[in-house]
């Protein structure tokens, strides 16, 4: 006897055939958008459509050997032994069948902005920015700052960086991984200025956005006021001697973008519309995640050492996030790119969240 497959299951498994078929198709892939966005949701897909086909099929063995036991009773022990799979084989599919953050496979724009501290937080913002990029460079993601502002010690008062993944269906990108950043960092340290050898408290506050590929945002170019200017080095000595850096303020939200990385006013005006969107994309699904649930994570717009998410302690070489109580003695290590353990544990945290709310709900 066959065990049947819920309808909303089989739907699952007819979409997965599906898309196997449209991606098997050469025509599909002379849109590379297109074939990116199947092949993404083909792999997300596929571990689900495994693990039906695997749980069907335990079900289906028990109900034979449990018939074939009457007859032989080795069958009666194979049928409690797959029996006892079958928890661990729901648990796994409900999990994969949790609402995903659709944004999980997009890239990022970044921003790093130093808060309470002065020149120590601009440092501390540096740090940051620095810890990031390394991070990339571990996952052989692209990575780049598109504008920043420096402060005198060579730190940063805030910075905009782009990280992306080598293009691929990745189902999980960079905002799977950096989307829980956002928020406050707090440092606890003896600053480069302090003569007496006293440990001062700093922060620096990140702000995260997907990095949107199919832009449904529209702008009104009569909401845009863009300027431009010479892109400026450390110090803030011209790099360069004609406006090609661009700085575009979005009159009706007040959000102000800027871009002085690329070689000409029209490259860093393009990219600098990109960022915008991402924000304006952004605060569009903030907005309507608030008014869905008033518990849903929100962009911390404060750099206020109160709200701090995570602290980061260098005489004790401790990195602390208080959301999940998640406590390490490898600071170096972290601000070097080692961020994976603390991600995971983010990431882990989250999952138990959805989890129980789905059982719930």
């Amino acid at each position: 006897m066959t065990t049947p497959v819920p309808e909303a299951l089989e739907a699952l498994l007819a979409e997965h055939v599906e898309l196997e078929q449209r991606l098997a198709d050469p025509a599909v892939h002379a849109d590379q958008a297109a074939a990116r966005k199947l092949g993404r949701r083909y792999a997300e897909l596929t571990p689900v459509a495994k693990a039906i086909r695997e749980l069907e099929q335990t079900r289906n063995d028990i109900t034979a050997a449990q018939e074939l036991a009457a007859e032989d009773a080795a069958f009666a022990a194979e049928a409690e032994s797959l029996a006892a799979r079958l928890p661990e084989l729901e648990e796994r599919l409900t999990e994969l069948l949790l609402p995903r953050d659709p944004n999980d496979g997009s890239d990022v724009v970044m921003e790093v902005k130093s808060g309470e501290g002065g020149e120590e937080s601009a440092l501390f913002a540096g740090d940051l920015v620095r810890m990031y990029l390394r991070y990339a460079e571990r996952h052989g993601w692209k990575a780049e700052v598109l504008d920043a502002t420096d402060s005198d010690l060579g730190g940063y008062k805030d910075a905009t960086i782009a990280i992306k993944t080598k293009g691929g269906a990745e189902v999980d990108g960079v905002w799977a991984r950096l989307k829980f950043e956002a928020g406050v960092h707090r440092v606890q340290r003896v600053p480069v200025t302090e003569t007496q050898g006293r440990i001062h408290t700093s922060a620096a506050g990140v702000l995260v956005y997907p990095e949107v590929e199919d832009v449904e945002i529209e702008i009104d170019e009569n909401d845009l006021r863009v300027d431009v200017f010479r892109s400026s080095g450390k110090g803030g000595q011209s790099v360069n001697t004609t406006d090609s850096a661009v700085r575009i303020t979005h009159l009706p939200t007040g959000i102000v973008v800027s871009c002085q990385n690329e070689r000409s006013q029209l490259q860093n005006r393009a990219r600098a519309m990109e960022v915008l969107k991402s924000r304006l994309q952004a605060l569009a699904e903030e907005k309507a995640q608030s008014e869905a649930s008033a518990t849903r994570r929100s962009q911390v717009r404060t750099v206020d050492r109160s709200e701090r998410i995570r602290t980061y302690n260098f005489p004790e070489n401790r990195i602390s996030d208080h959301r999940v109580n998640y406590k390490a003695h490898n600071l170096d290590q972290v601000l070097q790119g080692d961020l994976d353990a603390l991600l995971d544990a983010l990431a882990t945290a989250d999952r138990a969240e959805r989890l129980a709310a789905a059982g719930n709900g």
